[in-house]
């Protein structure tokens, strides 16, 4: 559909390179459709078992292709300090039709109390749906938009799913995610130039695995022998 119908309507070039932060990506990996099946017998001396076993080798591959947009817009700072936001404020677009070749096309609103206080925040329209999930060990409840979902389009021919705060916060203060981490770049020149990347983990007790990334400006040369990794105030000395 490109640029007709669907979520990639909202895809504005001028509105998205001029956001804090985004990030494209494109994955692309291989997935077994079909493999070998054997049988495996017994368990024991008293008891037969007979289970099917997935072999290694696979007889025929699928190619998945996944790509992800992520975009931070900052509204705190830019709007007087309100944190009301739209997705016409932040596309200068909005949603018009769904695109009739997707299977699924559906908008996420984080609605997650931040206590257990009487919810702060509101959004309209009404959701078709919500959605609670465990996301790094705190529960989330999403306000769902179904752009597959007649009664969505029904009352206007546009979507604009806005989120407003029912009263102004005691605090301005963000809520500090689990994960969450800090990068700075330290230091001048070859010698004494630096890349520090500051990882943190607010859960009280559960740890995470953690993929990072590491975007190299282009000014900085990296010795990958100078690589030292700090992990509560001990040095871990990498494979």
């Amino acid at each position: 559909c490109s640029l007709q119908a669907g979520l990639a309507v909202l895809l504005k070039a001028e509105r998205l390179f001029h956001s804090s932060y985004h990030s494209q990506a494109v994955h692309i990996r291989p997935i077994c459709r079909v493999s070998h099946w054997f049988a495996q017998l017994p368990c024991d001396g008293f008891t037969s078992c007979l289970s099917l076993v997935q072999d290694a080798s696979c007889l025929a591959v699928s190619w998945e292709l996944r790509q992800t947009l992520t975009v931070v817009f900052d509204f705190f700072s830019s709007g007087q300090g309100k944190k009301d936001w739209s997705l016409f404020k932040m596309f200068s677009r909005t949603l018009t039709d769904t695109c009739p070749l997707a299977s699924q096309s559906k908008v996420y609103v984080d609605i997650s109390p931040k206590n257990k206080e009487k919810e702060l925040l509101e959004v309209s329209p009404p959701p078709t749906s919500v959605h609670e999930a465990v996301v790094q060990g705190d529960r989330k409840t999403y306000a769902v938009y179904d752009l597959l979902s007649p009664s969505l389009f029904n009352t206007s021919r546009s979507l604009n799913v806005q989120l407003k705060w029912k009263r102004p916060q005691d605090s301005s203060e963000m809520p500090i995610p689990t994960l969450h981490a800090h990068r700075y770049v330290g230091g001048y020149g070859l010698q004494t130039g630096e890349i520090c990347t500051l990882i943190y983990n607010t859960h009280p007790y559960r740890a995470f695995p953690v993929i990072l990334l590491e975007t190299v400006p282009w000014y900085l040369r990296l010795y990958v022998h100078t690589l030292t990794i700090i992990t509560k105030g001990k040095e871990n000395k990498p494979s």
